[in-house]
């Protein structure tokens, strides 16, 4: 465990623009962690995030990487160790997400959410998780599925496709890392309805609202507190936590789609 004067560190990728990423890093932040925010684009809000941590009083750098890229991967993960000294936690939020009937994906579609949402994942897992492996104290990964993969909806096959293996990424990352460290564990969080899109309109949240068992939804911290549960619990590796509201288990059909974090 990190010590008062080693706080630990968190790497969270996709965490850059206000989304269920950069909402992760603030609560992380709040409970002592330091931070590594990753962006691919979003420099100016990544920017704006680092300020408003560290007029809390806490660590925060920003790093900017195409996680499809194994070479930016690698810099960025040697840049944070560097920086911190530590690697403790990784959450992969970075994600893309286009919709397009069947007729209409082409391989290119396919290719490239693949690259983002699966082969993006696994190489900051791949990265992270073998530095965490060199370190005494291990370290966790949460990675970011998504509920809808057990119930695919229409017009999403090149985004369900990826995120369809991120569960066997997981489970397989956590035996490969846990066999080589102990104190190393990979777990996954599929988020349902946690964060509606600025342009949501009033009948589509009622429509997601009602989609789940809870009857709530839009709630971005609910997953920062799954995050930090599986950081703090040193039993659990391998699993995938729906974080939905029951989404996954109720069959109502909503006439809105969620859009993914």
């Amino acid at each position: 465990m990190a010590t008062s004067q080693q706080p630990r560190v968190a790497l969270i990728t996709g965490s850059g623009r206000r989304r269920v990423g950069n909402v992760v890093a603030t609560f992380l932040a709040e409970r002592g962690f330091s931070i590594a925010l990753h962006y691919h684009s979003s420099a100016a809000a990544a920017q704006t995030t680092v300020e408003e941590i560290r007029a809390t009083g806490g660590e925060c750098e920003a790093y900017q990487a195409n996680v499809a890229n194994s070479h930016d991967v690698d810099a960025m993960i040697d840049q944070v160790l560097a920086r911190f000294g530590r690697l403790d936690a990784l959450v992969t939020t970075a994600s893309t997400w286009d919709t397009g009937s069947l007729e209409t994906v082409q391989a290119e579609d396919v290719l490239r959410s693949f690259q983002v949402n699966t082969l993006g994942t696994f190489l900051c897992c791949r990265r992270a998780g073998l530095a965490m492996c060199e370190q005494p104290q291990g370290g966790v990964i949460v990675t970011v599925g998504d509920w809808a993969i057990e119930r695919p909806y229409l017009d999403h096959a090149a985004y369900f496709i990826a995120k369809g293996a991120i569960p066997t990424l997981t489970r397989t990352l956590a035996v490969e890392l846990g066999h080589r460290n102990p104190s190393v564990r990979v777990n996954c969080i599929h988020p349902g309805p946690v964060m509606f899109p600025l342009d949501t309109s009033d009948t589509e949240r009622q429509a997601l609202v009602a989609s789940t068992l809870t009857k709530n939804a839009n709630c971005p911290e609910s997953v920062a507190q799954a995050v930090l549960a599986l950081i703090d619990n040193p039993f659990v590796t391998g699993v995938c936590l729906p974080v939905d509201g029951g989404r996954t288990i109720f069959a109502q059909e909503s006439t809105s789609r969620q859009r993914p974090i």
